[in-house]
């Protein structure tokens, strides 16, 4: 379908909507979360925003959502960027983040295709994740429920993938004080409600290979690429908890990979009501850096991966 477009700029408002619209009856909706960084010399670039639009474009299509062509997509950030490019902070390890999001509008209850759609960015100035050091993340890790399934809306990045793990969440806050619930069903390490998951094992990393049962962050993406740059051996495998375990208890290190933060190293799991203590976040921290050197152009961009706005 043709897109039809009224594109404006406004100031942040709230959005009235039919209470018929079929985002609030059938889950059609999708976002993306991306950030703008203000390099040492005070421009501003956006780190694979190409890569998020496209993801956005198949979650779209995922979900039976109007699809926005990502270079239009694009377009639109790097105006909205440009508008508000005073808020975005210039102190380390500070950004501009960006939620792009798509939600169906038509007002109907039967359920039907989707045919109009907002799509809507917002924008929000955000601190550094580690500006007080590292917080400890603990993790429970969970083989019986899962937080998607093959064929199913696991790669897609909308709303219903992650609050069907937040039940999961809040209770492992609550009975363990833990950050996040790494989905391991009947033993087989996937990720967790909000990041994707890998160990690093001595000069080896290892995660699940892409599937359509979760999100193919690029983040992930990223950190594997530069990591491989420092001579890592990445290993996209299928591997268990036991594996997992026996790792961590023999000096592996683990690490979520998201947007927020990039890497957030773990420091201890909870198996079986069971803690196991990770040894050392060295390597992850020092991945980290590497990537955000990229981001905030402290590092030369080997792969193509920053578009400047201005």
């Amino acid at each position: 379908r043709v897109p039809i477009y009224d594109p404006r700029i406004v100031p942040f408002q709230n959005i009235s909507l039919s209470p018929a619209a079929c985002v609030f009856h059938y889950g059609a909706e999708v976002f993306e979360g991306l950030k703008a960084y203000r390099r040492p010399d005070g421009e501003v670039q956006l780190f694979r925003p190409w890569d998020n639009m496209e993801r956005m474009k198949n979650s779209a299509i995922r979900l039976g959502l109007p699809v926005v062509p990502p270079e239009d997509a694009l377009e639109a950030v790097k105006a909205l960027v440009k508008v508000d490019e005073r808020w975005v902070p210039s102190d380390p390890g500070t950004s501009l983040y960006i939620r792009p999001f798509l939600y169906g509008t038509d007002a109907k209850l039967g359920l039907h295709g989707v045919h109009t759609a907002q799509f809507i960015i917002i924008l929000s100035p955000v601190g550094s994740y580690f500006d007080h050091g590292m917080e400890p993340v603990k993790i429970i890790v969970e083989t019986e429920d899962v937080r998607a399934v093959r064929g199913g809306t696991g790669e897609a990045k909308c709303g219903g993938n992650y609050a069907s793990a937040l039940p999961w969440v809040l209770k492992a806050k609550e009975q363990y004080g833990a950050n996040q619930v790494l989905f391991c069903p009947n033993g087989d390490v996937q990720e967790t409600g909000a990041s994707n998951f890998a160990l690093i094992q001595g000069n080896e990393i290892i995660t699940k290979p892409l599937t359509d049962e979760f999100l193919h962050g690029v983040t992930r993406d990223s950190v594997l690429t530069v990591a491989k740059d420092l001579g890592y051996q990445v290993s996209e495998r299928n591997f268990t908890v036991a594996e997992m375990k026996a790792a961590i208890e023999n000096g592996a290190e683990a690490i979520l990979t998201g947007t927020a933060a990039v890497i957030s190293p773990v420091t201890s799991f909870v198996i079986d009501g069971q803690e196991v203590a990770v040894q050392s976040t060295e390597r992850g921290e020092a991945i980290r850096k590497a990537v955000t050197d990229i981001q905030y152009g402290i590092s030369e961009d080997k792969h193509g991966w920053l578009v400047e706005v201005c």
